[in-house]
């Protein structure tokens, strides 16, 4: 790979295309690192984008470059690539040396996410500050990026482009090389120390250039009002970019923020996408409905503005896409509470306490909530469920020690955090209430869905953070005319001389102003808020404790009945002796993980109902009626009736109501084998050598006498019945086929008369056979005189069923 000093840049890019396929890993990682240390930026520019690209892989998805997302640990290619792409790294050294040197590089718009796309395609330019100064005009349909912006694109892109496992590379999504150093340039670049991250890598003039700022000349349309960047803000305010190095290098830490949340969150469906606006927009609609001063706000926005056109993306985030911005919510929680703010602190501690409002709230809420609603209704949700108690538990990320209570019992959230709260009231009460339907819909007899329900419980049980949320409500349902008294409160807007640092400043601020704003910036100026706490919200809370009821009653039978296979699991099983079901589908290992699921189930169950009643105040009576009721409506044997279903041409069709039972274990089909008995599979308790014998006679049979079996079954004489309760065994599985939906076919199907010897391959059949001639034998009798009784006595026996069968059925 390495090439003579002479070389020009084609022939090294050339020569590094030619043995890229050839060379191992090794040793290709080897050479890129000579190369980027002994070459020039000028030489290293025309081979960026093409290692970019090899590393991370197309776009587009189609070359899957290092797999990273499928590197593990136990890989040898693993720590070879964590050190060449590692902060400290040789990839990184590349990027700053091309950084120095202010080089551009083309992304397409195409690649980026839907909202962004269709805003820029629109001639909109978006709020985020990142692409105010990245778009060519007239459209191009390619964003310009220095070095850095380039490479974390790239970065972020490959977690969402389309790529397929390479073969034998299955792992979990938190070993992988991605998730790795995802969590790597999150503590390297936003350090929950608050120091700022030197760039190690300097050219000869001892700085690395950072991004210009926007041209004001751009002519873009903004979503209503100038935004620029937070800290930009405050680096324009130096004398110098060199002259305060801090400052020079916080760019970094914005930009990689920036790309991370606006590559891996800015994804939502058409429907809210069509209602969200800016936030500057948004912001003076509230200040004019709230009456604020005139002199100080923006004038309101004609209707429609801010909103862009329509567009659709097919968007649904995979569990290792959750599970890396679950990475970035926990770390953001870290670095925000870090260390406290101060005007007279450095850019980065700036930085610190604006980054969760300013830059995640407004897309991880519609991130949330488009998994809330498009989610499967499976234990997978469970990566998507934490991600969202994880934001609204920053105080669990704070470094204090845990001073849990000695009982057990959750800490008590402390009274610091209801500012916290206020600002990001939705993702408490709106994804509360979201997760409330999903868990009403949800089979919660299962273990891994149960525990989700107590996760839930268990977190909004922690003491005063309830009492936290109401007041919020309170302050967001507090009326116009009491906020008119405070007229004399100022607030300032970016463009009026403030900042987005003015939410942690006690100037000028306001609660109540601050929960509408959140309110109404996130669902909308006629945004009907429904209080968590109130009646409607109640209602579903108490229907999804009986819920709760009657999956613990479906738990306890499923308990019930493994005990009882466990019992009958003794040495005359082998003999089938417990239980003859031929449509029974759990063996004795089956149901000892389903004891052990079920056990689960109670204890997660028991808890969630225990935490439940503690956060929305419901009294020992009123739980005691509600499982009294689920108790007594199992008790009636509803569990024992059909699923509701309306009849159709077709068979019974299964209504929304029938749905929910079924998932809740109320009311089930009685599942049966409704085939051809004599080809069901062969049963434990079976001889397979005998079925197979069985079969073979009772075709030869059926094929040789099957007319004259039909004309016998065909008289309605003693005769007839004799034949039909013999030679027509299958119609008594076509009786039971209206328990169960089917098909009409299946229903019309012709039931041929035909002999069934197949209950003479079964155990239990031969072990009675085998007692009842030891016991002739006993008696005197040979074997021909035996088998004559036996079959005698049989056929007396079957005549007088069939005899006390047909006298029932006669009206």
């Amino acid at each position: 790979m390495a090439a003579p000093a002479l070389q020009q840049p084609s022939y090294l890019l050339a020569n590094l295309k030619a043995d890229w396929t050839i060379k191992p890993f090794h040793q290709k990682c080897h050479e890129l690192s000579k190369i980027i240390d002994e070459y020039p930026a000028k030489e290293l520019h025309a081979m960026f984008p093409w290692l970019v690209e090899s590393v991370f892989g197309s776009l587009d998805g189609i070359l899957g470059g290092w797999n990273l997302r499928y590197l593990q640990a136990r890989m040898a290619e693993y720590n070879i690539a964590m050190d060449f792409l590692d902060p400290s790294g040789p990839m990184m050294k590349l990027v700053y040396k091309l950084q120095a040197e202010e080089y551009k590089y083309e992304f397409p718009v195409s690649y980026l996410p839907g909202p962004i796309k269709s805003s820029i395609q629109a001639g909109v330019l978006p709020d985020c500050p990142l692409f105010h100064n990245k778009i060519q005009f007239p459209m191009s349909g390619l964003l310009l990026l220095n070095p850095f912006e380039y490479y974390m694109f790239n970065f972020a892109s490959s977690l969402i482009a389309p790529k397929n496992y390479p073969p034998g590379q299955h792992g979990s999504c938190s070993d992988s090389a991605y998730f790795v150093l995802v969590n790597t340039y999150l503590k390297y670049f936003l350090p929950t120390e608050g120091n700022v991250p030197p760039s190690p890598f300097s050219d000869t003039r001892g700085t690395v250039a950072s991004p210009a700022p926007r041209s004001p000349s751009v002519p873009y349309v903004g979503y209503g009002g100038h935004s620029t960047s937070l800290l930009k803000r405050h680096i324009t305010h130096q004398p110098s970019v060199n002259a305060d190095p801090a400052a020079q290098e916080i760019w970094r830490s914005e930009t990689l923020l920036q790309v991370f949340v606006e590559m891996w969150l800015h994804h939502y469906s058409l429907e809210m996408y069509q209602k969200l606006q800016s936030p500057q927009v948004k912001l003076a609609l509230l200040q004019y409905r709230l009456s604020m001063s005139s002199m100080l706000c923006q004038p309101p926005a004609p209707p429609g503005s801010g909103t862009l056109h329509t567009y659709q993306e097919p968007f649904m985030p995979s569990e290792e896409h959750v599970l890396v911005v679950r990475l970035l919510v926990k770390h953001l929680h870290a670095f925000s509470s870090s260390q406290n703010y101060s005007p007279d602190q450095p850019p980065l501690s700036v930085f610190l306490s604006v980054v969760v409002q300013r830059f995640v709230q407004q897309k991880l809420y519609v991130f949330l909530q488009h998994c809330f609603g498009h989610w499967p209704l499976d234990a997978s949700f469970r990566a998507v469920l934490e991600t969202w108690l994880s934001y609204i538990q920053p105080w669990r990320y704070t470094g204090e020690k845990n001073n849990t209570q000695a009982d057990g019992q959750n800490r008590t959230v402390p009274d610091k955090w209801a500012s916290f709260v206020q600002e990001n009231l939705l993702m408490y009460t709106k994804l509360f209430q979201g997760f409330l339907n999903r868990a009403m819909r949800t089979d919660l007899v299962n273990a891994k869905n149960a525990l989700m329900v107590f996760r839930v419980a268990k977190v909004f049980v922690q003491p005063n953070l309830s009492e936290m949320i109401q007041k919020a409500e309170q302050l967001f349902l507090e009326p116009e005319h009491a906020i008119l008294q405070r007229q004399n409160r100022v607030f300032l807007t970016p463009s009026h001389g403030g900042s987005f640092l003015s939410s942690r400043q006690p100037i000028g601020t306001d609660s109540v102003f601050k929960v509408k704003s959140h309110v109404y910036s996130l669902e909308g100026q006629d945004c009907q808020y429904n209080l968590m706490f109130g009646p409607d919200l109640r209602k579903n809370v108490l229907k999804l404790i009986q819920i709760i009821g009657q999956a613990r009653q479906t738990a306890k039978r499923i308990s019930d009945h493994s005990t009882e296979m466990a019992a009958n699991n003794s040495f005359l099983s082998w003999f089938s002796i417990g239980s003859s079901d031929q449509n029974n589908t759990f063996n004795g290992g089956e149901m000892d993980d389903m004891g052990e699921g079920v056990k689960k189930t109670h204890e997660f169950l028991d808890k969630a109902l225990d935490y439940l009643c503690q956060i929305f105040r419901l009294n020992a009576g009123q739980l005691s009626q509600l499982i009294v009721n689920v108790a007594a409506v199992d008790d009636e044997g509803a569990s024992k009736q059909l699923p509701d279903c309306i009849p159709s041409e077709n068979g019974l069709l299964l209504t929304d109501l029938g749905r929910l039972q079924i998932i809740n274990g109320l009311r089930r089909f009685e599942i049966e084998y409704q085939g051809d008995p004599e080809l069901q599979p062969i049963r434990s308790y079976e001889s397979a050598f005998l079925v197979r014998l069985m079969f073979q006679i009772s075709s030869f049979i059926n094929a040789r006498f099957g007319d004259h079996m039909e004309t016998l079954c065909a008289r309605q004489d003693l005769l007839g019945s004799i034949g039909r309760h013999y030679l027509r065994s299958s119609s008594k599985v076509a009786e039971h086929r209206r328990k169960s939906p089917v098909t009409r076919q299946m229903r019309e199907r012709p039931q041929r008369a035909r002999l069934s010897l197949r209950v003479l391959a079964s155990y239990r059949t031969l072990l009675i056979l085998l007692l009842l001639y030891m016991l002739l034998a006993l008696l005197s009798f040979g074997v021909l005189s035996s088998t004559g009784l036996i079959l005698l006595v049989s056929f007396l026996y079957e005549l007088l069923l069939n005899f006390v069968h047909e006298k029932l059925k006669t009206p």
